[in-house]
């Protein structure tokens, strides 16, 4: 398959490492679900499947739909075979910058994003309950990279703390940054006019799940029958996620206290308010609009409520 856009830069850090996307053989048809963290990533992974499948039966996500970028859970030889392995068209996750992976024009591109604010507080709440063995598997990765202290200091209990130290660009190695989350909206945002990337709000999927589900397949060119989406949609809501949470999150108390039900925790926006200031809050707000387009400010704040990102004009 002919390579469109090479990537344009490399990432390497505890966590993730873009060049295990060499290994990537791609097929046409393949589907990336490529995001920041905890933005409804596996929701869209979740709704991804479904389609692709065509049934609302649970299936575990980390196996039929791997994070090829990451460093520190299937190993990359494992996870290649296990690609290749499979025969049903394939999707896969990234939560690398869009510059930083291979396009191909026969892969299909999911990018979904999330206000800030609220990608900020439900990551405070993943990374509070990562297990002593999560925590333990990144500091081998930053051992065997010849980092000195490898050990992250304790997450603050507090989310306003997390949050101070996210918004000053200081959380421990291996948690997104404000910077790093921007970083990556800007490079998906920069190339949104290309055909083969779509871009998904979790608010429209709050307000619309049906029809962000119908865009989805849409853009997947997959003909889903009208007597099915209500079971579809049903199965994507966030009770019915956590209710099959065990099918859909096998071992993930591995890497998470409490498993998939801290792991799908709450699934709400606005969780910051009430707990940051209205100072904290013009503070990041002011951030945004001096460090992102103002349409991709807008978007990121809003969803498609101000329209149709493709069509703005920054």
């Amino acid at each position: 398959m002919m390579l469109a856009r090479a990537p344009q830069r490399a990432i390497k850090d505890r966590v993730r490492d873009s060049k295990h996307w060499d290994r990537y053989t791609p097929r046409p048809g393949d589907v990336v679900v490529a995001t920041a963290p905890k933005v409804g990533t596996t929701w869209t992974q979740r709704i991804v499947s479904m389609l692709i499948f065509q049934s609302a039966a649970p299936a575990p996500i980390m196996t039929t739909h791997p994070w090829v970028d990451c460093r520190y859970q299937i190993p990359i030889d494992a996870m290649i075979a296990m690609l290749e392995a499979q025969t049903h068209r394939r999707a896969l996750k990234s939560h690398l910058p869009f510059d930083a992976l291979p396009i191909y024009d026969d892969v299909k591109y999911i990018h979904t994003a999330r206000d800030g604010l609220d990608a900020c507080f439900s990551f405070h709440n993943h990374f509070l309950n990562f297990t002593p063995r999560a925590i333990e598997g990144i500091a081998r990765v930053a051992e065997a990279d010849g980092e000195a202290d490898v050990t992250p200091p304790p997450t603050p209990e507090n989310p306003r703390d997390f949050f101070l130290s996210w918004i000053a660009n200081e959380t421990p190695p291996g948690t997104p940054t404000v910077d790093a989350v921007f970083d990556i909206e800007r490079s998906y945002w920069s190339e949104r006019q290309r055909e083969n990337l779509l871009l998904v709000h979790f608010n429209d999927l709050k307000a619309d799940l049906l029809g962000e589900m119908k865009r989805i397949s849409t853009f997947l060119d997959i003909d889903t029958p009208d007597a099915l989406w209500p079971e579809l949609v049903e199965a994507a809501t966030f009770d019915k996620m956590k209710s099959d949470g065990p099918s859909l999150l096998p071992g993930i108390e591995i890497a998470v206290k409490g498993g998939h039900q801290t792991f799908l925790d709450k699934g709400v926006n606005g969780r910051w308010k009430g707990v940051l200031t209205p100072e904290d809050i013009a503070t990041y707000r002011s951030y945004a609009a001096q460090e992102l387009p103002p349409g991709l400010n807008d978007w990121l704040e809003n969803g498609r409520k101000g329209g149709d990102p493709k069509l703005s004009a920054d």
